[in-house]
């Protein structure tokens, strides 16, 4: 009955995984394919990722409390060290996600930044009034907004401004946005419909990598599913009762197959993750 109970419990927990995955895979790339020309949210923040910042915690320190139960059921401290371990791995996938939604709302930014100084050159406004305006409407400048208003302000050197702040992580956009500003303060071209160019020549960009993400969040789950699979062998295994964490964490046979099976476990991830990188490349 004890086995009956705890392989139920193994199935209910890998069922809400598998649940949870495929849900956020699937508005993930609903909103891939509808964003159309607006605004691409890359991850939406789930109710517990908001919570966890209100209670003082980061996201990486839920791995101590999972390799505590597992340390409780396994009657090992190996669990506490493999999740010890984990932290640092976990927090670093985590910030790299963060840049990348960072870059993208930054390349967004952009798009709607040409867009606005577009609009405000047509109504009337001079470059340096434009770029102020929706400089500071959009906030698509980040950290760099003080030195670019500044040469706008005060007759600076704009299009030198433009390019530091191209260097930004997803502003490269800014470099365009200086090359159109150069050619029409030398030959007196009209900004405007450079700024429009440029505007969808970076919306293209940008639906092109927002095209590619849906099509690799299909292999992304798989590589989520498998990565679940020693779950569902342990699971199996308790529905057969046995132990599977004694045998893994109390006997020489089960821990040379816990490392090995690791290693490969780690090395597989990695390769994966590796050809995913790869497609994402431009």
């Amino acid at each position: 009955m004890a086995s009956e109970s705890m392989y139920a419990a193994a199935v209910c927990a890998g069922a809400a995984a598998w649940l949870t995955v495929g849900r956020d895979q699937g508005l993930r790339r609903a909103r891939l394919l509808l964003a159309g020309g607006g605004a691409v949210e890359v991850s939406p923040r789930r109710s517990w990722e908001r919570v966890l910042p209100w209670v003082g915690l980061r996201r990486e320190w839920l791995c101590l409390p999972v390799a505590l139960v597992l340390a409780v059921l396994g009657e090992s401290v190996l669990p506490l060290v493999a999740g010890a371990a984990a932290v640092p791995l976990v927090r670093r996938r985590l910030r790299a996600r963060e840049r990348r939604r960072e870059q993208d709302r930054r390349a967004e930014g952009v798009i709607t930044l040409c867009g606005a100084v577009a609009g405000e050159l047509r109504a009337g406004l001079q470059p340096g009034q434009a770029l102020l305006f929706a400089a500071r409407s959009t906030g698509a400048l980040g950290g760099t907004e003080a030195a670019v208003l500044a040469a706008a302000r005060f007759g600076g050197d704009v299009p030198q401004a433009l390019r530091e702040a191209a260097r930004e992580p997803g502003a490269d956009g800014l470099a365009g946005v200086a090359a159109c500003w150069r050619v029409a303060v030398d030959s007196g071209a009209g900004l405007a419909a450079g700024l429009d160019r440029l505007e969808a020549a970076l919306r293209a960009e940008r639906d092109q990598r927002a095209d590619l993400r849906t099509q690799l969040a299909g292999a992304s789950s798989t590589i989520a599913l498998l990565a679940a699979l020693p779950l569902v062998g342990l699971g199996m295994g308790w529905a057969l009762g046995a132990d599977p964490l004694r045998v893994l964490l109390h006997t020489p046979a089960g821990l040379v197959c816990l490392v090995v099976g690791g290693l490969l476990e780690a090395a597989g991830l990695c390769w994966a993750a590796r050809i995913v990188r790869r497609g994402e490349e431009p």
